[in-house]
């Protein structure tokens, strides 16, 4: 099961108790205070893992509570400290405080790890307590409570390539021709209902990853549909591709089909996509003003041919005729994809094309 946002309670270890003790041994009647410290609680740290591509784990785990740390012993012993909790998950997530709405981290590269909850300070003992006028100190300190907040997690994913188009345009068939990618494929609306990530082989050792979302319909900026749930998906791809039923086989011509995606892509705000040597914008765009290419589609059924010449007169762009289902044109899309991903890389202030 696909879940991209969850709610989970932290609580950071509570440090442990310093301990009251005085030495006792033989012949050292007055062997003073020895008394140790306790041990710190443990931390809870979350990391972005790219094995893990879902938030499925915390639809039912929705607490993380770390160990608390040990008490401090007599003869100067000092409590263990409790380990961190590490807590995986997947490349992409954003770490909300649920209750300032804070973004904490943003988790957008294999590795990255965040301290979402510190474990408390374990206590002193009383042999820190010691003074000219105190020798035999009976006092102290309790551990500090560890860090305790609540946390939203937001996964978007990351890809190369979105693909967007009404239902039934075929983008699904597309991405599993291009990719290992397996999604539910039907002859009804909306059977993508959750997003799906494939790689793409282009050729001499270059790979486009490309995110396929429930199609969109008229509205979805506004929640009708699938829409919302699935547009911020797209939000940190660099081009986006247009699938368009070139046989207008549910009856809407690919040229409005065009435009109705046009409007909903520009009607839905979102930040601008910053590569990893610029300095990223926090004014907020369009996904209307990403790069993107248009793919006709279903050029295998005799409807689709006449529809290609009026979608190369009325757009401004190229439009590449393809066939999801045998396979047509898909060579020479994959390498204007990639063409266009290098073009948009550099256009981000990055000199170097992508590997």
């Amino acid at each position: 099961m696909f879940i991209d946002e969850a709610f989970v309670h932290v609580r950071a270890g509570k440090g442990g108790a310093g301990c009251v003790s005085f030495r006792r041994e033989k012949y050292v009647p007055r062997g003073g205070p020895d008394g140790g410290d306790g041990g710190d609680g443990g931390s809870i740290f979350l990391i972005a893992d790219p094995a893990v591509d879902t938030l499925y784990e915390f639809s039912f785990r929705h607490e993380l509570i770390a160990a608390n740390g040990r008490g401090g012993q007599g003869k100067n012993k000092t409590g263990a400290s409790a380990p961190a909790l590490e807590i995986r998950l997947p490349v992409g997530t954003l770490i909300y405080d649920h209750a300032t709405g804070l973004l904490l981290r943003d988790l957008d590269k294999p590795g990255d790890r965040v301290c979402v909850a510190a474990g408390g300070k374990g206590g002193r003992g009383n042999r820190h307590f010691t003074s000219s006028t105190n020798r035999a100190p009976r006092e102290a300190e309790p551990g500090e409570p560890g860090q305790e907040r609540k946390l939203r997690l937001e996964l978007k994913l990351l890809a190369d390539v979105g693909l967007v188009g009404l239902p039934n345009a075929g983008k699904s068939t597309l991405i599993s021709r291009v990719s290992n990618a397996r999604p539910k494929i039907a002859n009804y609306p909306f059977t993508t209902r959750f997003p799906c990530l494939g790689i793409a082989d282009v050729g001499g050792y270059r790979r486009l990853v490309i995110a396929d979302i429930p199609g969109l319909i008229e509205g979805a900026h506004d929640g009708h549909g699938l829409g919302t749930e699935f547009l911020r998906h797209i939000e940190r791809t660099r081009v986006l591709l247009h699938v368009l039923d070139a046989a207008a086989v549910d009856g809407t011509p690919p040229l409005d089909a065009y435009r109705t995606l046009r409007n909903e892509l520009a009607l839905y705000p979102c930040a601008p996509v910053a590569s990893a040597h610029s300095t990223p914008n926090t004014e907020t765009s369009s996904l209307a003003s990403r790069p993107h290419l248009v793919a006709a589609n279903k050029i295998d059924l005799p409807e689709a041919r006449a529809a290609i010449d009026e979608l190369r007169a009325s757009l401004p762009i190229e439009v590449y005729p393809i066939s999801a289902a045998t396979g047509e044109g898909i060579p020479a899309l994959l390498a204007a994809l990639a063409r266009q991903l290098d073009r948009a890389t550099k256009a981000e202030g990055n000199p170097q094309a992508r590997e």
